[in-house]
């Protein structure tokens, strides 16, 4: 993790886990890094929470940092657990429902 001193980012080491807290019936998110190149969000999902189905105009990467999801990519469903990664493309619809209390660290690359 970095954070922020005068503008610039300087190192600190932290568990990325600890990042985001799990809140009863919600989504928590936390920007990580935002660059116009792309950025680094860590989610929390509560069980049973999801995002609907959507398309990203830039490619992602979405690595499982804690718990178990179900993805959809393309009308394929995938299950993820704890230290899996999934490469989502550009352009292609996607949906995500929580199976268990989870946390995703998601990578998009805008160019």
């Amino acid at each position: 993790m970095t954070e922020k001193v005068n503008n610039e980012i300087t190192p600190k080491v932290q568990w990325l886990k600890d990042l985001v807290t799990y809140q009863d019936g919600a989504v928590v998110s936390r920007e990580l890094i935002r660059k116009s190149t792309g950025t680094i969000t860590l989610f929390a999902f509560d069980k049973g929470q999801g995002l609907s189905e959507h398309t990203a105009p830039f490619d992602a990467l979405v690595y499982i940092v804690d718990g178990e999801v179900e993805i959809l990519i393309s009308g394929d469903s995938h299950h993820l657990n704890q230290g899996e990664i999934i490469l989502m493309p550009a352009n292609e619809p996607h949906a995500l429902r929580a199976l268990s209390k989870f946390k995703m660290l998601l990578v998009m690359i805008k160019s």
